[in-house]
């Protein structure tokens, strides 16, 4: 399973801060936004992952996490010179893909809690996956409509009159016909290649299944100023409140065995002081050690 990180656009929504830095480059409480994805794809086993920004940023991103091998990964960058949907992603990183499957997950969206996408990354073995999510305010995503036995019928981006309040988040997989499928895709009304049609393809073909996230699951959309300020404060609560910390990729790369104990204790050891530093040598390593005694 390969991945994508897809961290474009113009960053509209957040202006003036994408004045100073790419959205996703933006912090949510003590990380870079980007962190928050990058450890989900990892947390569910993904090691080859392609991050995709324009032109302008890509630089950034490149001092901000490397080649990925500080964390046991192999971290390619592509440009989207101009943003033209969320599908034009699996275009722009068609050569990287080759004939595997992919998860695409976009660079502002924050989860946290339960096993979800681990159990579907664990599970999936051909089609699409997807997910939904309970809103109040479905308009304003693509949305699931489900039959009476709980069976995705119809998929529709953003609906003026939603057919349920099951919004689909930014994280979906799917074997190796999205290549061909968004091939064949023509842009939409706005001029994007829309992902919900790619979702709505694999329904027509009888192969999209969706899974509905628990109520005890976080779903964060980092987008505007007012959602990326919500997200702060809500890592910041569960940080403090649990001791743990959300969206660490050096802890996620070592629980999956990316990383051994030791080189993870090395990488922490080269950060400069602060709490992420203290974090990792003084709960992470230190249980870890104190597992293994």
């Amino acid at each position: 399973m390969k991945g994508i990180i897809l961290a474009g656009g113009a960053g509209s929504r957040l202006f003036p801060l994408t004045l100073v830095a790419s959205k996703q480059l933006q912090p949510v409480y003590d990380k870079p936004m980007v962190y928050y994805p990058l450890t989900t794809l990892i947390e569910g086993g993904i090691r080859e992952i392609c991050l995709i920004s324009t032109p302008q940023d890509l630089p950034r991103f490149r001092q901000l996490l490397g080649d990925g091998t500080q964390w046991g990964l192999v971290i390619e960058y592509r440009e989207q010179p101009k943003p033209e949907g969320i599908a034009q992603a699996f275009l722009i990183a068609e050569s990287f893909i080759g004939a595997d499957p992919v998860t695409l997950i976009l660079g502002d969206n924050v989860f946290y809690g339960g096993d979800s996408f681990q159990r579907a990354f664990a599970e999936f073995k051909s089609g699409a996956t997807i997910f939904g999510y309970h809103v109040n305010d479905p308009e304003r995503y693509g949305v699931v409509e489900f039959d009476a036995h709980g069976q995705a019928i119809s998929i529709e981006e953003k609906p003026r009159q939603p057919k349920s309040n099951y919004a689909v988040p930014g994280l979906y997989i799917f074997d190796n016909q999205v290549l061909e499928i968004t091939r064949n895709l023509k842009p939409s009304a706005r001029g994007e290649l829309e992902i919900t049609d790619v979702n709505v393809e694999y329904l027509r073909r009888g192969q999209l299944r969706v899974h509905r996230l628990s109520r005890g699951f976080a779903w964060l959309d980092a987008g505007t100023s007012s959602s990326l300020h919500e997200a702060s404060a809500y890592v910041q609560t569960i940080e403090k409140r649990q001791g743990i910390k959300i969206g660490c990729p050096e802890e996620a790369a070592f629980h999956r065995g990316f990383l051994t104990l030791a080189a993870l204790e090395a990488l922490a050891q080269r950060m400069p002081r602060c709490e992420y530093r203290d974090y990792l040598l003084n709960e992470v390593v230190a249980e870890a050690r104190r597992l293994s005694a």
